[in-house]
């Protein structure tokens, strides 16, 4: 038990480490959570800051992700009598939710799309990248990353049920991770919900 809360503490501090807030200050001399939307996510800061910051935050957040689960397969490897593929599982979801409150920046974070994205293909890359793919198409077609965004979260457990565990990093039943990774997603993105059913959500401009 004790290993499983301690990868999860270190997952929620990698997640804590709000790049979005780090960048903005350094960059542009401005917390983005002050500016835009209010939210301290990729999205927000390619409109209030600029495309190559913008690009930097979501590697960055990203690698969070990535590096949390390589934490958690290295120790549960290392450690005895434990379940690696509950080490990982444990991990991501605690890596979202420091990167949404993260302990380091008043709990005001960002929704936890590029993170979870990171988590997705470390956990099965075919189907990081088919979410990813779809997830760009959408915003291609409605020029909403908040759609995008939500209907790739809602694809990950669809597809969890139709591709072989053979593919995943470490072997395990993903399902009701991945539909806890769904909520997750959706939750944050509730205010946006909203604007979409009202049809005034913010689009991408040229």
């Amino acid at each position: 038990m004790t290993v499983y809360i301690i990868i999860g503490i270190v997952a929620y501090i990698i997640g804590s480490i709000s790049f979005s807030v780090i960048f903005s200050r350094k960059f542009a001399g401005f917390d983005v959570r002050e500016k835009g939307s209010g939210n301290a996510g990729t999205t927000n800061v390619l409109r209030t800051v600029g495309k190559k910051i913008a690009i930097l935050t979501l590697i960055c957040d990203a690698l969070k992700g990535i590096v949390a689960i390589i934490i958690a397969i290295i120790i549960g490897k290392l450690a005895n009598n434990v379940d690696i593929a509950l080490l990982v599982q444990i991990s991501s979801i605690m890596v979202i939710l420091g990167h949404t409150f993260p302990i380091f920046f008043e709990f005001r974070g960002g929704k936890g799309v590029a993170t979870s994205l990171g988590v997705l293909l470390m956990i099965n890359w075919q189907i990081g990248l088919i979410c990813l793919v779809f997830a760009l198409i959408i915003m291609a077609i409605t020029r909403v990353v908040s759609i995008g965004s939500i209907l790739a979260a809602i694809l990950f457990p669809v597809l969890t049920l139709f591709l072989d565990g053979q593919y995943f990093i470490v072997k395990g039943n993903y399902l009701i991770f991945s539909i806890i990774m769904a909520l997750i997603v959706m939750f944050n993105h509730r205010t946006n919900i909203k604007r979409i059913l009202k049809g005034n959500e913010n689009k991408i401009t040229n």
